[in-house]
């Protein structure tokens, strides 16, 4: 059964950073694309950030470009996203996804993880 397990939750003041994390088993991990979805409490689920199978290509919400940082690791089968200068509109819950086709948007996600919350306060 494919897993994709989330970390690095956390509460900082907005201009922080955080790094999250992704694992994933019981995936060929290198032949997915990967990507991080958000969604803040009365909205709905926004993409944040994908990458293609090997990491050369990548998306970036306007919202958090220049400032987020995705990158994965296929021989750990780890995704990354590197969140610096947060802002308060970034509190959210935050997904990791696989997708067979990039790049990764809400409807053609394959596995979900479960969640790590974000919060920034100002």
């Amino acid at each position: 059964q494919v897993q994709l397990v989330e970390s690095g939750r956390g509460l900082v003041q907005a201009g922080g950073s955080l790094r999250l994390s992704c694992i994933a088993s019981c995936l060929s991990f290198d032949d997915y694309a990967m990507g991080w979805i958000r969604q803040s409490p009365g909205k709905e689920r926004e993409e944040v950030s994908c990458t293609k199978w090997s990491g050369g290509s990548t998306y970036y919400a306007d919202s958090v470009k220049g400032r987020f940082t995705i990158s994965r690791d296929n021989a750990k089968n780890t995704l990354y996203l590197q969140m610096n200068n947060l802002k308060p509109e970034d509190t959210a819950m935050y997904y990791c996804a696989a997708g067979v086709t990039y790049p990764l948007w809400l409807w053609n996600v394959d596995y979900w993880g479960q969640g790590t919350q974000v919060t920034v306060s100002s």
